[in-house]
């Protein structure tokens, strides 16, 4: 929470931290509330980086050159609207998050700046969200003029508020907030001294809208909700409701007895502070066995939370347990937080600092342009972390095996079948055989190497058909091998002592639609065709892509070798509106003698790549099965879907290791695990809210047996029942 508005005094800063950690008796929870838009899950490709004031010509080279092809999901930028200057008090940080107008002018470049950052991220696949300062406008100490010429005073700002539009809550002697623990104080109190929005108002909330809105019309793709918590639930509904397409949304909710996160959780996902103490401490102190249990300690569950291990409150507020002052500690830390499972990783990038209140790298109060290493700390292009991200989108959607921790400072765990990873906080090396769970294969340790082209510049892990592996891991460094960094090999199935086969054709064929499709904001990417199973043409049967590699959508559909079809590729937004391709249908008859052939085109453009053929023998055996599932589901607001089975890798029956699914194709919720090859099992899906509260479907069990031979991937749709 951004709580700046003139220097504060350490005491001030002791008070707001521990009123945020109070326990307050006697709350009791708000009403739920009828949805009023649909969260937009980030998917697959979901690592968040916070660039920190950095300023829009910086962030968009950074998009090109680094955070494009290393696989980050989005940037979250510094406020972009006008704001306060403060040239007597040295031009502090936080100056930023005090709005004096809703211009995208601001001392890191004006709207065309802005505008050229998003459409130059999103061409490198990545996305922009804005850390949104909705609760309140500037203090009392401020009054002149701002970054874009704009004057005003504490409470009048022209053609935008006037008095009447902020609270005036008559307490305390100075209208601040002193009783955290008083719901009623929180929202309607003013923040230290910022100036409150009277966010009840239909006025306020319509300006509020038409500044989100107009972000929205520049490409942006979501908003961290600066001070979330001292906003209404239903404030925040419906100015939310009023919002164009489907933007993702996380909100910053500091957790305390009156005001647990899981009350904002139906509107989206809300930033977990927790994370930051936990993962914080135990990479510091060096006890990192009972990581393994990270979820049991977080107040939200893993589909609700963004997790991140500081960010630019906590540095400077005393509660972050490492920041980039603590170096390598800091980094493995961060590359936890990408190969652990829970939540949505948010990873700061700072600029240096020894005085809280300093402002970035800067001349006569315009930020300086970025170059790492002159006052920009730039953590997130450490190897230790960067590479991560990779890893981190490989092995989204599998579960935790084969964990072990030998000794407290030591920890080492696979995903699946797709990755594995060790971390050492011993000085000393760490030389031990792992049980891997990964295809036999030499793989670069993308943890201190860089992986291109199927080289490494490093260190490499070799895999055993038995998958494990002997290695050293040097004192206070990481490990990290997943299949997508492979040097050498690739897996290797073993096939059951018996007569050879005597055909190499599969009856189904895994066909894979590849589609470079530029969206906006809101729309996904279907392909429709011809027959049954690309939904007869019918739009509302069409086969959901994934934007995991976006602009590059995928889709895997297994059909009969030998079928023809027509097809074409549409978008769908959130509204049901539909863009057709308006180039002729597209036709393909799937091959024969092959188990997967892939088809990669563009939108509408005729044609394409030739089709990449796979043929795998009748008889070759999977090493492990990925799992596609699908349900039709509707829900309520703040409910997500899961599903939860029989074996390991579906939860054990357990609804707090439940496997999400994501609500990009609603009502249609979809997922991907990594299963055990021939292997039978039984599963339901289920619903669960903000509160932990479990909706399971009716009985009887569903169930279904893995493949032992190629292809090597089983599909299920199903409805809820």
């Amino acid at each position: 929470m951004t709580t700046r508005t003139r220097p504060l005094a350490a005491a001030a800063l002791s008070l707001l931290l521990a009123a945020a950690l109070a326990v307050i008796a006697g709350w009791q929870p708000a009403p739920r509330l009828t949805p009023a838009k649909a969260d937009a899950n980030p998917g697959s490709h979901d690592v968040i980086v916070h660039l920190f004031q950095w300023p829009w010509n910086s962030v968009a080279s950074e998009c090109t050159n680094v955070l494009g092809p290393k696989g980050f999901g989005a940037v979250q930028v510094s406020p972009p609207q006008e704001h306060v200057v403060l040239s007597g008090s040295g031009y502090p940080w936080w100056q930023d998050y005090q709005p004096v107008s809703y211009q995208l002018i601001s001392r890191r470049g004006d709207r065309a700046a802005f505008a050229n950052m998003v459409s130059t991220c999103h061409a490198a696949g990545v996305k922009i969200y804005v850390d949104a300062v909705i609760n309140h406008m500037a203090g009392g100490a401020s009054t002149g003029t701002g970054s874009a010429g704009s004057t005003y005073s504490h409470y009048n700002y022209p053609n935008l508020y006037s008095s009447a539009d902020f609270h005036h809550c008559g307490r305390n002697g100075s209208d601040d907030i002193v009783n955290w623990g008083d719901r009623w104080e929180v929202f309607n109190c003013e923040l230290v001294d910022l100036s409150d929005l009277a966010t009840e108002t239909s006025y306020v909330r319509g300006k509020l809208t038409a500044y989100l809105n107009d972000l929205i019309s520049v490409g942006v793709d979501g908003f961290r909700v600066d001070a979330a918590k001292h906003i209404p639930v239903a404030d925040l509904q419906a100015i939310y409701g009023g919002l164009t397409g489907n933007p993702y949304i996380y909100q910053e909710v500091i957790e305390d007895t009156a005001f647990p996160p899981t009350e904002y959780a139906g509107l989206g996902d809300v930033t977990e502070f927790r994370y930051g103490d936990v993962v914080g401490n135990a990479f510091r102190d060096a006890n990192l066995s009972n990581l393994n249990n990270l979820a049991s300690q977080m107040a939200l569950g893993s589909g609700d939370a963004v997790n991140f291990v500081d960010n630019h409150d906590t540095q400077r507020n005393g509660r972050a347990r490492l920041t980039y002052k603590d170096g390598q500690t800091h980094a493995l830390a961060a590359a936890f937080s990408l190969a652990y499972p829970y939540g949505t990783p948010a990873l700061m990038s700072s600029f240096t600092f020894s005085n809280n209140e300093a402002g970035p790298p800067s001349t006569n109060g315009t930020t300086n342009q970025v170059v790492c290493g002159s006052g920009w700390e730039c953590e997130h292009r450490k190897t230790t972390v960067a590479n991560l991200v990779g890893f981190h989108n490989a092995v989204t959607g599998t579960a935790v095996t084969n964990w072990t921790s030998p000794a407290a400072n030591r920890i080492a765990f696979g995903r699946g079948a797709t990755g594995f990873a060790a971390f050492n906080r011993d000085s000393a090396t760490w030389s031990t055989t792992f049980s891997t769970g990964l295809p036999a294969g030499t793989y670069c340790n993308i943890a201190v190497a860089n992986f291109s082209g199927g080289t490494c510049s490093g260190a490499t892990v070799t895999v055993s058909s038995s998958g494990q592996a002997t290695v050293s891991v040097a004192g206070n460094t990481a490990l990290a091998i997943h299949t997508g960094a492979m040097v050498t090999g690739s897996p290797s199935p073993t096939t059951s002592a018996g007569p050879s086969p005597t055909s190499t054709a599969c009856s189904s064929v895994a066909v894979t639609f590849e589609s470079n499709t530029t969206t906006t904001t809101g729309q996904n990417v279907y392909v429709a065709g011809s027959i049954a199973a690309l939904g007869s043409w019918n739009t509302a049967s069409a086969v959901a892509m994934s934007s995991a590699s976006y602009p590059v959508w995928r889709a895997t559909v297994n059909l009969p070798a030998g079928t023809s079809f027509e097809y074409k590729y549409i978008k769908k937004d959130g509204s049901g509106n539909v863009t057709w391709e308006s180039i002729g249908n597209r036709s393909h008859t799937v091959p024969t003698g092959v188990c997967a052939v892939t088809y990669s085109e563009t939108w509408n453009t005729v044609g394409g790549t030739s089709p990449s053929p796979s043929a795998s023998p009748t008889g070759s055996t999977c090493s492990a099965v990925t799992g596609a599932f699908a349900v039709n589901a509707t829900t309520v607001w703040g409910q997500n879907v899961y599903v939860v089975g029989s074996i390991a890798a579906l939860g054990s029956w357990s609804t707090g290791s439940a496997v999400a699914l994501s609500s990009a194709s609603y009502p249609v919720w979809t997922g991907s695990v990594s299963l055990p090859a021939g292997t039978s099992f039984t599963y339901k899906y289920i619903k669960k809210d903000g509160s932990g509260n479990v909706t399971w479907e009716s009985d009887p069990n569903r169930s279904a047996t893995t493949p032992t031979t190629a292809p090597c991937t089983v599909s299920l749709s199903d409805t809820w029942r």
